[in-house]
């Protein structure tokens, strides 16, 4: 059963797990997942989470000094924690790192497994970050790879859902996630990404 406070806002998610608990002013848009066991809590400042991004297992979204915000088609991983921040749209924060404090990341970028991005640190788009503490390690669009990380997870989510804990390995999601790297890889070659 999942846990809700009053003032959480779903606008349509695709998948919630019966283990999240989201506490405080919550919104959450069209299309986004939360996993096993992943935690909100907004009590002072409000917790955003864009469309389609996902909320993966074991992760702590939580406000600090102020609000944290998600963008559209982010992957938040497996233990991630995510405090007080602002993240742009079509991001991946890896396995176990830690955002802290009035961090801000840019639109593409790609925070490393186990990285530390300490109070404040400001990372611009298309970046590549890792370490304790991060730093940016290579600058790259990261549009395609993190926008296809983030629909697996809506195709995924709606499967959930349905009771189908196994969409991946299904032929039409593969052939899906073929037509769609195609389509995002040349939005991208004609600058269109940024529309879509």
């Amino acid at each position: 059963m999942n846990i809700y406070g009053p003032d959480v806002a779903l606008r349509n998610p695709a998948f919630v797990h019966p283990s999240a608990q989201i506490h405080g002013q919550v919104i959450v848009d069209e299309g986004a997942s939360f996993w096993t066991n992943a935690v909100v809590r907004a009590e002072s400042h409000e917790i955003v989470v864009g469309a389609y991004t996902n909320i993966q297992d074991f992760v702590m979204l939580h406000v600090g000094g102020g609000p944290t915000r998600i963008g559209r088609y982010c992957s938040i991983t497996h233990h991630a924690t995510v405090h007080g921040c602002i993240i742009g749209d079509n991001c991946l924060i890896g396995i176990n790192a830690t955002v802290m404090d009035d961090c801000v990341i840019g639109d593409n970028c790609i925070i490393g497994g186990n990285s530390l991005l300490r109070e404040g640190t400001k990372i611009p788009d298309n970046s590549v970050v890792m370490g304790v503490p991060a730093k940016i390690r290579a600058e790259r669009n990261n549009f395609v790879a993190n926008r296809l990380n983030a629909i697996a997870y809506y195709e995924n989510a709606k499967a959930y859902a349905a009771g189908n804990y196994r969409r991946w390995s299904e032929p039409s999601f593969q052939q899906l996630f073929a037509a769609e790297r195609e389509r995002l890889t040349e939005l991208l070659r004609n600058g269109d990404a940024a529309a879509d």
